[in-house]
C-alpha cells in the first residue's frame, strides 16, 4: 500500500493548476456569465425543490428533490466533518475562507452542469433514461468528444469509490467505542477489518436495490441527519457565543497570510481549500448531474436552480459551522487530523458525550454516501460497457470497503483527490463549451416565469 501510495502523490501535484484553472477561472466566468443567476434566483430554487413548481406530466425516475437529496448525500457527509478537519489541519483555518470562495463558485458550475444533465439526457443498453457529463459531452459536443467521456468515466472508477468514507467510520467507531479495551481483547486490526466488512454488508442490502431504493432512503435520511448535526453545531456555537466571532476573525486574516508554513506558499493554501471544497460539495467533479439528470422535471433550468443548493448546504453552512466548532475548541492546535481532530473537538465542547453524538451522525452520513457513491460508479461502468456488466461495479464497490477499512488516511485521500481532479478537466471543459446552450434555455425559462408572474 504505502507503495501505491508513494505514486499518487509523485502525480498529485501536476493535476493542481488543472484543476485551479477549471474550478476558480471557470466558476468565475461562469457566475458572471450567468448574470448572477444563482444568487438572484435563490428563493425561486428553494421553491423549485420544495414542489411548488412540480409537474405531472414531467419525465424522470426521481422527483427534484429525491435527487438534490441523493446528490446532497453523497456530499453532506464525511467531507464536511472530517474533510474540514483535513483541510485545517493541513492549511490552518485561514484555509475555510477558500472553501467558501470556490463554493460560491460551485453554485454557479452546478447551476449549469445539471441543468445540461437534464438538457441532453441519454439512455442506456437496457433503454432507461440518464443523465451526466458523459451523456452532454457525446451528445453536446458531439462523437468527436467521446474520448473526454471515457476519460470521465475510467477516473470515475476509482473515484466513486467510498474509500474515504469507510476509511473515516472506521477510525471514528475505533477512537470512540474503543473495542480493543471495552469488548474483545482483539487486535485492533482485527477490527478494523470486522468493521469493513459489517460496513460492507448493510451497504449491500441498499446499493443492490437500484436507484429508486437508493433515492427513497436518502431523501428519507438526509433531512434529518443535517437538521441534528447543525442543531449539535449549533448549540456548540451558543454556548461559545463569545468565541465564534474570533473564530470567523481568523479564517478571513490567515487566508490572506503570504507567509503561512504550508508548503507551496499562499497558493498552497488556495490548492488545499479548493481540493477539501470539492470533496465536500463536488462542484466541478460532474457527480450530482447523474443523479439531477434522472429527475422528473419538465425544464432543465428548473433542475439547474435546484442542483445549486447543493454547494450553499453543504459547504456554505455544514463546513463553517464544522470548522467553527473545531477552532473555537482549540482542537485544531492539537496534531490529529480528519475525524479524530472533529472527534476531539465535539467532545470538548459537549459535556464530554459529543464524541457519541458524532458517532451516531457519522453513522448515518457514512451510510447514506455509501449508498448514493455506489450509484455514480455504476453508472460510469454502465457507460464503459453496458447496463448488465455496470452492475457489476458494486462488487468491486463492497469490496473496496473492507480494504478502506485497514488502509492509512493517507492513501485514501490521494487517491480521492488525484481521481477527483482528473474528472474535473473533461467535466469543467464540457460546461464551458456549452454554456451558451443553458444561458438560452434559462433566457426562455426566465421570461415564461416573468410571463406568468405578471
Amino acid at each position: 500500500m504505502d507503495k501505491i501510495n508513494d505514486v499518487l502523490k509523485s502525480v498529485l501535484p501536476y493535476t493542481e493548476w488543472p484543476m485551479i484553472v477549471l474550478l476558480i477561472g471557470g466558476g468565475l466566468f461562469l457566475i458572471i456569465y450567468s448574470k448572477f443567476v444563482p444568487f438572484r434566483f435563490f428563493g425561486h430554487a428553494i421553491a423549485i425543490t420544495a414542489g411548488k413548481y412540480d409537474s405531472k406530466d414531467a419525465k424522470g425516475e426521481v422527483s427534484s428533490f429525491q435527487a438534490l437529496s441523493s446528490a446532497v448525500a453523497a456530499t453532506v457527509g464525511l467531507g464536511n466533518i472530517s474533510g474540514v478537519a483535513i483541510a485545517i489541519h493541513d492549511g490552518g483555518p485561514g484555509v475555510v475562507f477558500w472553501i467558501w470562495v470556490t463554493a460560491i463558485l460551485g453554485m454557479a458550475i452546478k447551476f449549469y452542469s445539471c441543468t445540461l444533465a437534464v438538457m441532453y439526457r441519454g439512455t442506456d443498453s437496457e433503454g432507461n433514461l440518464q443523465g451526466g457529463p458523459m451523456y452532454y459531452i457525446t451528445q453536446g459536443l458531439g462523437k468527436k468528444a467521446k474520448p473526454l467521456a471515457i476519460f470521465f468515466c475510467i477516473c470515475g472508477l476509482f473515484g466513486f469509490l467510498g474509500v474515504f468514507t469507510a476509511n473515516q467510520f472506521t477510525e471514528t467507531f475505533m477512537m470512540v467505542v474503543k473495542p480493543t479495551d471495552t469488548i474483545y481483547a482483539l487486535e485492533a486490526e482485527t477490527w478494523k477489518w470486522t468493521i469493513g466488512a459489517v460496513l460492507a454488508i448493510i451497504t449491500s442490502f441498499v446499493i443492490f436495490g437500484g436507484l429508486s431504493k437508493i433515492a427513497k432512503v436518502s431523501s428519507a435520511v438526509v433531512p434529518f441527519m443535517v437538521f441534528v448535526y447543525l442543531m449539535a453545531v449549533i448549540l456548540v456555537m451558543i454556548m461559545n457565543a463569545s468565541e465564534v466571532l474570533p473564530a470567523l476573525k481568523l479564517i478571513i486574516t490567515e487566508a490572506w497570510n503570504f507567509k503561512t508554513v504550508v508548503t507551496g506558499g499562499f497558493w498552497g493554501l488556495v490548492i488545499i481549500g479548493v481540493r477539501r471544497a470539492m470533496f465536500s460539495n463536488e462542484a466541478g467533479l460532474g457527480s450530482a448531474p447523474m443523479y439531477h439528470g434522472q429527475s422528473k422535471t419538465d425544464s432543465p433550468v428548473k433542475e439547474g436552480l435546484v442542483a445549486m443548493l447543493g454547494p450553499f448546504i453543504d459547504t456554505i453552512m455544514v463546513c463553517t459551522f464544522t470548522a467553527i466548532v473545531i477552532i473555537l475548541s482549540g482542537a485544531y492546535k492539537e496534531d490529529t487530523s480528519g475525524i479524530l481532530m472533529t472527534l476531539d473537538a465535539f467532545d470538548r465542547t459537549l459535556f464530554g458525550y459529543g464524541d457519541i453524538l458524532l458517532m451516531i451522525i457519522v453513522t448515518a452520513f457514512s451510510l447514506s454516501t455509501l449508498f448514493t457513491y455506489s450509484y455514480y460508479g455504476v453508472k460510469s461502468l454502465s457507460f464503459l460497457t453496458n447496463a448488465r456488466i455496470g452492475k457489476l461495479y458494486n462488487v468491486y464497490f463492497v469490496i473496496m470497503i473492507i480494504f478502506a477499512a485497514v488502509a492509512s488516511l493517507d492513501l485514501v485521500k490521494n487517491l480521492i483527490d488525484l481521481s477527483y481532479a482528473l474528472m474535473v478537466v473533461p467535466n469543467m471543459i464540457a460546461v464551458l463549451l456549452l454554456a451558451p446552450k443553458v444561458n438560452v434555455a434559462a433566457a426562455a425559462y426566465f421570461k415564461k416565469l416573468k410571463n406568468e408572474r405578471a
